[in-house]
């Protein structure tokens, strides 16, 4: 029987001389069926996501080991990018950001304004970054059979020979009749919105029950 790896997304990430973070989300290639990079998270939003080349894993039982230092993680790259998106429409033929005017008082308000609607501060847009063509797989992504949503996702199972998909673990049932079960990868079709499957409802619950390892909380 060929060795496998299995792993929990949300499992905690370590890198050779210590903790770097937990695997937020996995990167696959939809039509190879193979897991690319991980994206570990640092903590309490210590730092940036990155892009773990699976090359760089060493061990997934329970929590996740990586072949690199925390320096060398830090020097990956990002796994995210943010966007900065203006207010407003600017001033007087200017963009936002660019037309500063000291505030002024209106009469009977008491009230302070710039111009530009300087008093609307920028907002942020968060996108993740995946490689062309390769689509990412969360915990708790929902998993549909073919006559509906069956569970969502808690971790997948991979050869460590050639990174290529086996299972995808699922947590499958309601609250009292709840399992965890292995979905063979040949009964994916599609992994860009959700899971996927070719089969239905019963034939998932109808799957052997597996021990899924949770994360550390």
């Amino acid at each position: 029987m060929t060795a496998t790896t299995e792993f929990t997304i949300g499992s905690d990430a370590s890198c050779s001389d210590g903790v770097c973070g937990e695997v937020s989300r996995v990167v696959v290639d939809p039509i190879a069926r193979i897991v690319t990079h991980l994206v570990v998270e640092p903590k309490h939003g210590r730092g940036s996501s990155r892009l773990v080349p699976l090359d760089l894993l060493e061990a997934a039982a329970g929590d996740v080991r990586l072949k690199c230092t925390t320096a060398e993680f830090e020097h990956l790259d990002a796994a995210e990018e943010t966007h900065y998106v203006p207010a407003d429409d600017g001033y007087a033929g200017y963009g936002p950001g660019q037309a500063l005017g000291w505030p002024y008082y209106g009469l009977g308000s008491g009230g302070a304004y710039g111009l530009g609607g300087m008093e609307s501060a920028p907002q942020t847009l968060t996108d993740d970054i995946v490689p062309y063509g390769e689509v990412n797989i969360r915990r708790g992504d929902r998993v549909h059979a073919t006559d509906g949503e069956i569970g969502r996702v808690e971790g997948l199972v991979i050869d460590p020979r050639d990174h290529r998909l086996t299972h995808v673990l699922l947590q499958e049932g309601h609250l009292w009749g709840r399992k965890e079960v292995a979905i063979p990868i040949a009964s994916v079709t599609r992994a860009d919105v959700g899971i996927r499957l070719d089969i239905t409802k019963q034939e998932v619950h109808d799957l052997p029950s597996v021990e899924i390892v949770p994360p550390k909380l």
